[in-house]
């Protein structure tokens, strides 16, 4: 059966029929092929390429051009994943009409198909507005890194009772305002999966149990591309960094011992041609 776009109505059929929702973050079109190639219902271009990509210490240097400019490479890697694109820090906090603007980007320029924000009932009227103007919303609730210093580093959201009834509320208000899934990022398993129960729209864990609707991991961390953070909730599938660093080790080495190239790396030249442009030669000198 050929593979068909996934789409909103994809993801919501998933949630009603109880078949887990994959996304993965993909950052430049060689790692759109594969997640595609992989048929993983989701591809994020998150603001995470912040760190694996672009070297910062968190999320919020990460720029709008950053984000067109990755977002553009992946749709050009990938036909059928549901592509989301993260607004960056500051592109959607300050006013309604601008975060409008720059949402619409996303798919005017980037050709994603939806957009994803971080935050809460606070983030509302902004929600709202870019779902009334006709963009697709994925919201974002517990561990939001581009509120790192407001949060007080990388911590676990919801732990007491109070807190996780804040997340069980912010989580309804996001439905409500029109939002199309939420991720649900390093939260307890018993509040994601109430959170999941309740919700009509499909939740997205990262750190928050089994009981969401569908998982979503970062491309570099289940590679073992990136060792600067290593949360509890990744598993890596593979030590793809360490074959990297092992194979450039080995060219290094046949290079300095003159193994490399060797004569099936190398183009010939015709006898005659060669020894014509040899002889042109010394007659030079």
């Amino acid at each position: 059966m050929s593979r068909k776009k996934v789409s909103i109505l994809t993801l919501q059929k998933r949630k009603e029929t109880g078949q887990p929702i994959t996304m993965l973050t993909a950052y430049d079109y060689p790692s759109a092929v594969l997640v595609d190639r992989a048929e993983i219902d989701v591809i994020l271009v998150g603001d995470s390429l912040g760190m694996v990509m672009l070297g910062y210490d968190s999320t919020v240097p990460v720029t709008m051009a950053d984000m067109l400019h990755h977002c553009r490479a992946v749709a050009r890697g990938s036909q059928y994943a549901f592509l989301v694109g993260d607004m960056p820090f500051m592109s959607y906090q300050a006013e309604v009409a601008e975060a409008v603007r720059n949402a619409g980007r996303f798919l005017q320029e980037a050709n994603m198909d939806a957009v994803k924000l971080e935050g809460g009932w606070e983030m509302v009227p902004t929600i709202e507005a870019i779902v009334k103007a006709g963009i697709p919303v994925m919201g974002h609730i517990g561990l939001t890194p581009q509120s790192l210093s407001q949060l007080g580093g990388y911590r676990i959201q919801g732990k007491t009772a109070g807190s996780a009834r804040r997340l069980f509320d912010d989580a309804l208000a996001l439905e409500q305002a029109g939002c199309f899934a939420i991720v649900l990022e390093a939260v307890p398993a018993p509040v994601a999966t109430a959170i999941s129960r309740q919700l009509s729209v499909p939740t997205i864990g990262i750190g928050a149990g089994p009981g969401c609707d569908g998982q979503v991991l970062v491309y570099h961390d289940i590679l073992g591309l990136f060792d600067r953070l290593q949360p509890r909730f990744v598993k890596e599938y593979a030590k793809v960094g360490e074959m990297i660093a092992k194979a450039f080790s080995a060219y290094r080495d046949d290079v300095i011992a003159h193994r490399f190239p060797a004569a099936e790396h190398t183009y010939p030249m015709d006898e005659r041609e060669e020894a014509d442009f040899l002889r042109g030669l010394e007659g030079e000198t």
